[in-house]
């Protein structure tokens, strides 16, 4: 089993910026591909962000494109969220996954294995 814990969210003014991190603990060993996920009140879960298990490649949602930065240290089993200028719109609970094989591009939240509680990202207007 892999366990995953966010952290680093919070409220936060428009134009401002968080760095969430998704640190793993457990069989790591055994997945790939680390994705951000955000679900908002009212609406279904979406993608963010994902990186595959050597850093090499990675994956944004068009609405998040040139504002977040997803990294990883597998030295310390930790995957990073950079989240830049960040508008209203991006209020939501960040969740981080993990899958156990390679996840590309076009993958969705069934595709992942391991999930953690979430994280809260409030940003105000």
């Amino acid at each position: 089993q892999v366990q995953l814990v966010e952290s680093g969210g919070g409220l936060v003014e428009a134009g401002g910026s968080l760095r969430l991190s998704c640190a793993a603990s457990g069989r790591t060993s055994s997945t790939d591909t680390v994705g951000w996920f955000r679900q908002a009140p009212g609406k279904e879960r979406e993608f963010v962000a994902a990186i595959s298990g050597g850093g090499t490649n990675t994956y944004y949602a068009d609405s998040v494109k040139g504002r977040f930065t997803i990294s990883r240290d597998n030295a310390k089993n930790t995957v990073y969220l950079q989240t830049n200028s960040l508008k209203p719109e991006d209020t939501a609970v960040y969740y981080c996954a993990a899958a156990r094989w390679y996840r590309g591009a076009n993958y969705g939240a069934s595709d992942y294995d391991y999930w953690g509680q979430g994280t809260q990202v409030t940003v105000s207007s």
